[in-house]
């Protein structure tokens, strides 16, 4: 390892890191919110201390949902600000990019949350428990860490290595949408999602779907007189699992180990206004799994082509309704032979002594606005998914650590410090 790769590697400061994880965590910068905003606004400034140029700007929101390729959002809004930071001097667009967003899912029912607030940080041993600890404050702070850790280093980089903040990756990724949309590049990026060690080069779709499904009034003492819109569900749902048996017959290499790569789930279902009421309309919504290189618009058409399928007399006469709100995530990938995944690996293995798989995960992220932005991404980062979106949320110091230390590798090398 080159001396300057050593001295980057021992500016990292371990105890400051996890520090900075634990109030970061205390935010609690749900999606939309203004919290979302604050924790924005935070990293900017750490960034700035960190010796780096950096914008921020306050979203147009108007202008970006009416571009072309806007991904959805789910999350009511009123704001939202970019932040993206980059070292001074050097030559050329950013060599790397290190993405990673602020915001969280909500906490869901607080009572499963065990022993504390969700946003107490609380830590046992070596795992700190809280949402957004996995997905992705975790991955968020390792970032700024690699840029403290270059500062304090004093090495100068050739090529400029950049930091992106974005929002709203949650429910769509306007944050990115945004910050690529600004012109803000680099020549390749990793997105510091957990991937439980492994490097994730490819990510399968998520579209969120709306079904409304008619029934047909009556008082509940005289049912048969009416048609209960949550019996009419009921083959409709099965043959929603049908179509998800179906997408996920044939299943790519790189999900090995995963049966269900391109999962159909419906999320909410509400039916019904009067408890002595057959209730005649039912409304579930849910998200479809985009198989990889899959166009959205396929996916969409073989969704909506099964449900209206189904047959049963009282649906072929009232037709499901499909329409598709909110997120809309297509499939990405990094491309066949691109040396970042070498790169990244190199740099795991020379921190940490072993060689990381290769992965694909089968939810939607920020990586596929990269990739069609023309900007090779690929995820690696602390954390393990399964932890995600879930009251026992938690992620390892010692993996917050190993990222740390691999990322800073990593941008020495691509951004040639000396």
């Amino acid at each position: 390892m080159h001396d300057v790769e050593a001295r980057v590697l021992d500016a990292i400061d371990a105890p400051e890191t996890v520090n900075l994880l634990a109030e970061t965590v205390k935010v609690p910068s749900v999606t939309g919110t203004d919290a979302e905003s604050e924790l924005q606004h935070r990293f900017a400034r750490l960034l700035t201390e960190a010796g780096m140029d950096v914008d921020v700007w306050k979203l147009d929101l108007p202008d970006l949902t009416s571009r072309p390729g806007f991904p959805g959002t789910e999350a009511p809004r009123s704001e939202g600000y970019g932040v993206v930071a980059v070292t001074s001097g050097g030559e050329g667009p950013p060599a790397l990019a290190l993405q990673g967003h602020v915001d969280v899912v909500p906490t869901g029912d607080l009572a499963k949350w065990a022993g504390s607030d969700p946003f107490a940080a609380r830590i046992t041993g070596d795992v700190l428990h809280g949402r957004g600890a996995c997905d992705m404050k975790a991955g968020l702070v390792a970032n700024l860490a690699v840029a403290r850790a270059v500062h304090r280093a004093g090495i100068r980089l050739a090529r400029p290595l950049a930091v992106h903040c974005v929002i709203s990756e949650e429910d769509g990724g306007l944050g990115a949408f945004a910050t690529l949309a600004r012109g803000h590049t680099a020549e390749a990026a990793v997105i510091s999602e957990p991937t439980s060690g492994a490097v994730i080069t490819a990510n399968a779709g998520a579209l969120t779907f709306r079904l409304e499904i008619a029934g047909r009034a009556a008082h509940g003492a005289t049912r048969n007189e009416g048609v209960n819109a949550i019996e009419a569900f009921w083959p409709v749902f099965a043959a929603i699992r049908r179509l998800e048996a179906e997408r996920n017959r044939d299943v790519p290499e790189l999900f090995a180990g995963n049966a269900l790569p391109y999962p159909i789930e419906v999320g909410t279902v509400r039916a019904g206004d009067w408890a002595s009421t057959v209730p005649d309309l039912l409304v579930a919504e849910g998200r479809l799994g985009v198989r990889l290189d899959e166009d959205p618009a396929r996916a969409r058409a073989a969704f909506e082509e099964a449900v209206a399928d189904v047959a049963d007399p009282w649906l072929r006469a009232n037709p499901p309704v499909v329409t598709w709100p909110g997120g809309q995530f297509a499939s990405g990938r990094l491309p066949a032979g691109h040396e970042l995944l070498t790169q990244v690996r190199d740099a795991v293995a020379a921190t940490t002594g072993a060689t990381p798989a290769e992965t694909a995960a089968p939810y939607g992220s920020d990586l596929r606005l990269y990739t069609a932005g023309g900007i090779p991404t690929l995820h690696y980062g602390p954390g393990d998914v399964r932890f995600a979106h879930a009251p026992r949320e938690q992620v390892r110091l010692s993996e917050l650590r190993d990222v740390t230390r691999a990322l800073a590798l990593l941008a020495v090398r691509r951004c040639a410090a000396y």
